[in-house]
């Protein structure tokens, strides 16, 4: 098997698709690709003229040629009934349905900023990012019709709503059927590779979400650096496996308003033109019908997916012989669910991206051989188009093998925060994005995300990191989902806490969880606190655990640390 070096070397060659060449850029040149288009205009308009299947969505099923001509349908009615114009922002508030991915390449061909709103806020969260992103037009499903009404109506934007509920839709929200008239044409515009395309609100987990802006060059780039890092993996095996042969499939199973839905998966199937499997909302048994019917052969989830999926009582009954490959990100996966994924299928192999909403979701990766080998690592750097650097408090680059704050660069880096000058100049040094993790790389060049910054323990003067308890946690066989969180505590500073879900066939207490955690971990790392759940622990609606909110949830006495 080639080296990933000798891998990147060949893809990455002169004349070939994914040629890389530097490119200037803050604090020096970034290697980029030379052959991606300079917006994603471009990306759609490849697909404009081909009638193979690109959705699946229940029943039904839309070609690249349906999207694209309801696409120019939709720009023809931004720009002429809405007066859109470039730089503008128009928001998409719905679960995913194929108008979500009609929308989104509407919004960017007429040089519009797509932002993408949570289709699981509240009216007030709504709201503000409404006001925050100064919304022109809202395109919106008819089950959050209401709730965006008042924020829309108090704010000036036009409410579209497609999909609309039986009965009259409220006074001041327009009707797609009405609006999107079928032959209109795409209008013309100028762009670049500099023109704002989306908005991305962050999860907010620690207060107002902040919305991470991308440029039309920044997407085009990620679609290229995710098919490229499938071209390294394909040419490091070249010669070793031969593949299936089948044209990829993937399910979304993931939303389209997060970046893993929107770049990784749709964009991908939309550059690439794949077939796209969409998913109501995320049912196990579902999927796994899915997966069978339409001979899936990309699952890009959430870890919990993962393990939701292969836990299914039905699992072995259904032909996942198709699937190739099996993960995702947006969490750690335990080390005991990367065994599991690769015993259970047939061809999947385990997968891992570490990619995050200011780096349009690309990443360092791990994959098959490699990921069981490291099942703790989230893949070797630098890859084809990012560096990776560890520093310190004061800024230094640290040795391998030393632990401190992850720091990315790469042609895939959002432009900033809307309206934050303040969050962009501290997240963005030199070209350079400061993650918040904290890891290591090791003499072998693999990259370990260890921790959040901010998902530390300080427990009298000792640093505990949350997801190294948590990994040992996950290896007792009754234990089926597990956080780490941080009490107050008047001697110590910071105590140990865990929220442990118990297996529904399974019984695990405090003294049996202590003496299994004992010979794993250190004393002063084992949870002081513990608490027992049979029902899903709370996550935000990018598979992340909602740690602020459990303590108040379980540990009722007790109150987060402000770390």
């Amino acid at each position: 098997m080639r080296s990933v070096e000798e891998a990147i070397a060949q893809v990455g060659a002169p004349g070939q698709p994914f040629e890389v060449w530097p490119r200037p850029g803050e604090g020096g040149a970034t290697r980029a690709f030379k052959n991606a288009p300079a917006t994603v205009r471009e990306l759609f308009d490849m697909a404009r003229d081909l009638d193979g299947t690109f959705l699946v969505f229940e029943d039904e099923e839309w070609s690249f040629r349906k999207v694209m001509a309801e696409a120019d349908a939709l720009g023809h009615a931004l720009v002429h009934h809405y007066g859109v114009v470039p730089g503008d922002r128009v928001g998409i508030a719905m679960r995913n349905y194929p108008e979500w991915v009609v929308s989104f390449a509407a919004i960017l061909s007429v040089g519009a900023v797509s932002v993408s709103l949570n289709a699981w806020w509240t009216e007030s969260e709504i709201e503000y990012a409404v006001t925050d992103s100064g919304l022109t037009v809202l395109i919106v499903d008819g089950e959050r019709v209401e709730r965006c009404r008042r924020p829309c109506a108090s704010s000036g934007a036009r409410l579209l709503a497609v999909r609309p509920a039986e009965g009259a839709v409220p006074d001041g929200v327009e009707l797609w059927r009405d609006v999107v008239v079928p032959g209109a044409a795409m209008p013309d515009v100028s762009l670049d590779e500099e023109s704002l395309a989306t908005i991305l609100y962050t999860s907010g987990t620690t207060g107002r979400p902040k919305g991470a802006v991308s440029t039309h060059g920044a997407i085009s780039q990620a679609v290229m650096a995710f098919a490229a890092s499938a071209a390294v993996t394909a040419a490091r095996r070249e010669g070793v496996e031969a593949g299936s042969g089948q044209q990829p499939c993937f399910i979304l199973i993931v939303p389209l308003f997060h970046v893993t839905g929107c770049i990784p998966v749709m964009m991908s199937c939309f550059t690439w033109h794949y077939k796209l499997v969409m998913m109501y909302r995320w049912e196990p048994e579902r999927a796994l019908q899915l997966i069978e019917r339409h001979r899936v052969t990309n699952f890009v989830g959430v870890p919990t997916q993962a393990w939701d999926l292969i836990e299914s009582p039905n699992f072995s009954s259904y032909d996942t012989s198709s699937l190739s490959a099996v993960g995702g990100g947006g969490a750690p996966a335990p080390a005991t669910l990367v065994a599991r994924v690769d015993r259970a299928f047939t061809r999947g192999r385990p997968s891992l991206g570490y990619g995050m909403t200011e780096t349009n979701a690309y990443g360092p990766g791990n994959f098959g051989d490699d990921y069981v080998a490291n099942p703790t690592s989230t893949g070797r750097v630098p890859t084809i188009v990012m560096d990776v650097d560890i520093r310190d408090e004061e800024l230094h680059s640290l040795p391998k093998g030393e632990r401190g704050e992850i720091w990315l660069r790469s042609p895939t880096l959002i432009r900033g925060y809307w309206n934050r000058p303040d969050a962009t100049a501290e997240a963005i040094v030199a070209g350079w994005l400061r993650t918040g993790d904290l890891g290591h790389v090791s003499a072998e060049n693999l990259l370990f995300v260890e921790d959040r910054v901010k998902d530390m323990i300080l427990r009298a003067g000792e640093n505990v990191y949350c997801a190294e308890v948590e990994s040992a946690i996950y290896e007792h066989p009754a234990v089926y989902e597990a956080a780490v969180v941080g009490l107050a505590h008047e001697r110590l500073g910071e105590e140990v806490a865990a929220v442990v879900m118990v297996r529904p066939d399974a019984t695990l207490d405090e003294e049996e969880l202590r003496a299994f955690l004992a010979p794993r971990l250190a004393p002063y790392m084992i949870p002081s606190r513990v608490a027992f759940t049979r029902d899903p622990l709370p996550r935000n609606p990018a598979g992340k655990f909602l740690k602020r909110e459990m303590p108040a949830l379980y540990f009722a006495a007790s109150t987060p640390s402000a770390r």
